[in-house]
């Protein structure tokens, strides 16, 4: 059984985590997510369990409880939507993106109609036109 683990405080290690849920049970692993960026914890984890009686009794018995001086919030994961590789947006997404409507170059953006130079196609209403 998966097990979702929020609200931890920065400083709770992988090993801290997997000692919290042993009392309940055999932990075949404990991860605290850590951000490639920063190198800090993101602030949650995840506990593998391989009996889900003793998954569920981790989880009953240690939600909303203090670790680390953090109140932690523990739940069944939600198993990984095929396909899914994280979260959306991006630099260059339609709609609304960097590059499209509305955004650094398309309507209203950057450089054209009312844009930072007015367009490169003579639209007026840009700061090189109007000064």
């Amino acid at each position: 059984m998966n097990i979702f683990v929020a609200k931890l405080n920065f400083k709770t290690t992988s090993e801290q985590l997997e000692e919290t849920f042993k009392q309940f049970g055999e932990v075949t692993s404990a991860k605290v997510i850590i951000d490639k960026l920063t190198n800090r914890s993101k602030g949650y984890g995840f506990v593998e369990m391989p009996d889900e009686t003793e998954g569920f009794a981790a989880i009953n018995e240690l939600n909303e409880t203090q670790l680390d001086g953090s109140t932690i919030i523990v739940k069944k994961a939600r198993p990984k939507e095929e396909g899914q590789t994280g979260g959306g947006g991006g630099f260059k997404r339609r709609e609304g993106g960097f590059r499209n409507e509305g955004g650094y170059r398309s309507e209203g953006g950057y450089r054209k109609e009312g844009g930072f130079r007015g367009g490169d196609r003579g639209e007026s209403g840009g700061y090189r036109n109007r000064y």
